[in-house]
């Protein structure tokens, strides 16, 4: 008897010890706050609030940042990007509702501009892809919207010459930076781009897209290339130091030109192609035989030459350098000789030149105009007096945020036919912008969103039915312009 009262009492000991030791854990479980959330609860009230629903209110506004995190991350696991995410949260909440059922974004029709008549007629979307290796995959789908503010707070009522139907198609092979590109001479379906790593791609836009041709020869980055006037050749430059020129229906490079400095720009004469301009870093524009690969004239400037155009008569060169200056040359068109006329300079600041455009004619200047785009934001229309040598006044000109990148700009030649002096631009927020500069007050029109990179190069075919841009990450995106009547 004695020995089973010992042993009742020594298991009842252990029994009380155990649910000690229970209660203990479980106190101390209890005990373990988030220490952002308990500072959450201990932050001071007014003296007339309500403690209750200071309370609650705290309590609900942690949850919300916990739930904010767990939806950025549930949408990054679900293969969405940046773009996506940021249109969707901006959408109002009730969008499927306001929406026709013929409007609602599906594969078939997504992409499609919203009728007028409904107030959310300012967003659309677009199938796309939000990875930018991986943009041929039909699971991954990225958004685009377009506006027309700078404070992304787009009017409800969009210009219909500005209406842009999605994403016409996507290059994305090159491993690089895409630096320049640009469509054939008066070609609406062939598309050619340079990249960092050396290499020039030259695709096709028309029904099925296609790269037609890779083009490799050059060991550093490709700063420009130009297209001969029937499109059979393409000259370039690099900042290899040479010149090439490649035969595009063999894809083969048929002439190297070696220099001293890095070349810079090229174009070729728009009356007599036997003739090349390049602009170097040694403060030079050279002007080649192209059949021979000779020196036939040189002129030096102030600076590095770091962009430039030809008139439509061959008549005239218009280059921008390093610091900023805008000049006009003189050639002659049947011996290469070169005479520099005038001199401009496009602002205070000594900020590399980023782009030189010529267009034959402006609503605007009633005559011929070059567009300038520099390094520090600054855009700049001029008009230009070609019989005093190509003598520049300027018209209009934008400040925009200054760039890191050497990004570039374009006109918008038929879209200026209508109204105002339009302008189209990469920038470094991802997106492309398109401005007005005759209303520097509300200059930007339009924007679409798609890249998630800086875009740096932006360039319309012939017909300006589409709009090709590229960025940093090496993708090229082709944009599908609206049918306009």
């Amino acid at each position: 008897m004695a020995q089973e009262e010992t042993t009742e009492r020594i298991s009842s000991k252990k029994t009380t010890t155990t649910k000690e030791e229970n209660y203990n854990n479980g106190s101390e479980k209890e005990n373990v706050v988030d220490p952002e959330f308990f500072s959450c609860l201990l932050q001071p009230a007014t003296a007339d609030s309500d403690a209750d629903y200071i309370g609650i209110r705290r309590l609900l506004l942690f949850r919300k940042v916990e739930s904010g995190y767990r939806r950025r991350l549930d949408w990054r696991c679900n293969g969405k990007g940046y773009v996506a995410y940021r249109n969707y949260i901006r959408r109002p909440r009730n969008l499927e509702s306001l929406q026709s059922p013929s409007l609602q974004s599906t594969p078939g029709n997504s992409g499609r501009w919203l009728q007028s008549s409904s107030p959310l007629s300012h967003l659309f979307e677009v199938d796309s892809l939000s990875s930018s290796r991986d943009l041929r995959s039909s699971n991954h789908r990225t958004s685009f919207s377009s506006s027309i503010s700078d404070s992304d707070q787009p009017r409800r009522r969009v210009d219909p010459a500005y209406s842009f139907v999605g994403m016409h198609c996507i290059f994305d092979q090159c491993k690089a930076a895409v630096t320049v590109m640009k469509f054939g001479h008066m070609s609406s379906d062939i598309l050619a781009y340079g990249a960092s790593d050396g290499t020039l791609t030259v695709c096709t836009v028309s029904e099925p897209p296609s790269v037609l041709k890779q083009l490799s020869g050059h060991s550093k980055d490709v700063t420009d290339f130009d297209f001969s006037s029937n499109n059979q050749y393409i000259a370039s430059t690099s900042m290899d130091k040479t010149v090439r020129v490649w035969e595009l229906s063999r894809g083969v490079c048929i002439r190297v030109i070696y220099g001293v400095p890095s070349q810079l720009c090229i174009r070729f004469h728009p009356v007599n192609n036997n003739f090349l301009s390049a602009g170097n870093a040694n403060k030079e524009i050279t002007v080649f035989n192209f059949s021979t690969g000779r020196i036939i004239n040189k002129l030096v400037f102030d600076s590095e030459v770091t962009s430039m155009d030809h008139d439509h008569t061959g008549q005239l060169i218009f280059c921008g350098d390093s610091q900023g200056c805008i000049y006009s040359v003189s050639m002659d068109s049947h011996t290469g000789t070169l005479s520099r006329a005038h001199r401009h300079r496009t602002g205070k600041r000594k900020s590399p030149v980023t782009t030189v455009q010529y267009r034959s004619f402006s609503l605007l200047a009633g005559g011929p105009v070059l567009l300038t785009c520099t390094q520090d934001g600054s855009l700049s229309f001029f008009s230009v007096a070609s019989e005093i040598q190509g003598y520049l006044t300027l018209r209009c000109s934008l400040k925009l945020a200054p760039r890191v990148h050497c990004i570039r700009a374009s006109f918008c030649p038929l879209l200026s036919l209508e109204k105002g002096e339009y302008i189209v631009a990469g920038s470094e927020d991802s997106n492309v912008y398109f401005y007005d500069l005759t209303k520097p007050k509300h200059a930007c029109v339009n924007k679409l969103q798609g890249h998630r990179f800086p875009v740096v190069g932006v360039a319309w075919n012939h017909g300006e039915n589409l709009l090709a841009s590229s960025d940093l990450y090496g993708v090229v995106i082709v944009w599908k312009r609206a049918k306009t009547t």
